[in-house]
């Protein structure tokens, strides 16, 4: 009932943001995020990719955490066929964004293969945050298209800029991509669960670098998820039966 109510309250266009506010917002969003292409530009130039290639990852897949996953295993030497499952892993998150925004944007068919591509994080977390369908559609449009084109932009400079400066390692720069996913992500860690994730992905992550192949830790460390989630599972029914008892 209260999905459908929800759902309903999207359809009308009163009492939303004023669409100024709403445009306001996510350009803040998109060019915040944005600018951190240029950590990945100088990340995946320094481990070995082309500029070209930089920029097709960043024109094509879009999806920052996977980018940044996928040259970092193989700048630590990984197979390139383990790379790209652990890029795919961290990407499918982005399918179930498409489900709820199917239903929130209800964008006429046409469109949807074109919207397909701006269905990341930041422009699902900009949408649902919208109290109306057209503020929602309008928060999705302008957050993808500033990201889009600033995280390009900003991703060729930095391929640029790391072909200009050569050595990346000897100026600390291989270290730029995951500073910057790591302070996008703390902020979103609310919930002591969300911190117990984390946090085991991190010891499993980093545990497990010396003695598996480059790539693998990072699909191990998707295990973090269900563990935790099974050790909540396994404590709230003890303490059902304590208070039965």
């Amino acid at each position: 009932m209260a999905e459908q109510t929800a759902l309903a309250d999207t359809r009308t266009d009163d009492g939303g943001k004023p669409d100024a506010a709403v445009v306001r917002d996510a350009l803040g969003v998109g060019v915040a995020v944005g600018l951190s292409g240029f950590a990945f530009g100088v990340t995946s130039v320094g481990s070995g990719l082309t500029l070209l290639q930089t920029c097709a990852l960043s024109l094509l897949v879009f999806t920052g955490a996977s980018q940044f996953a996928l040259v970092g295993a193989l700048a630590a030497g990984g197979n390139p066929l383990t790379a790209a499952a652990g890029a795919f892993f961290l990407g499918v998150r982005n399918a179930f964004y498409g489900l709820r925004l199917s239903q929130l944007l209800a964008l006429p068919r046409a469109v949807r293969p074109f919207a397909a591509q701006w269905v990341i994080d930041e422009t699902t977390v900009v949408a649902l945050a919208q109290p109306t369908r057209r503020s929602a559609r309008i928060g999705f449009a302008v957050t993808g298209l500033t990201l889009y084109v600033l995280w390009n932009l900003t991703t060729l400079l930095g391929g640029l800029g790391a072909e200009a400066i050569g050595d990346t390692d000897a100026w600390g720069l291989d270290a730029a991509g995951p500073a910057v996913f790591l302070a996008l992500l703390a902020p979103m860690l609310k919930s002591g669960v969300e911190r117990a994730v984390a946090g085991l992905a991190v010891v499993l992550g980093l545990g497990l670098l010396p003695v598996l192949p480059g790539g693998v830790p990072v699909l191990v460390a998707a295990l973090a998820a269900p563990a935790v989630l099974y050790v909540q599972g396994r404590r709230g029914a003890w303490d059902g039966k304590g208070e039965d008892r």
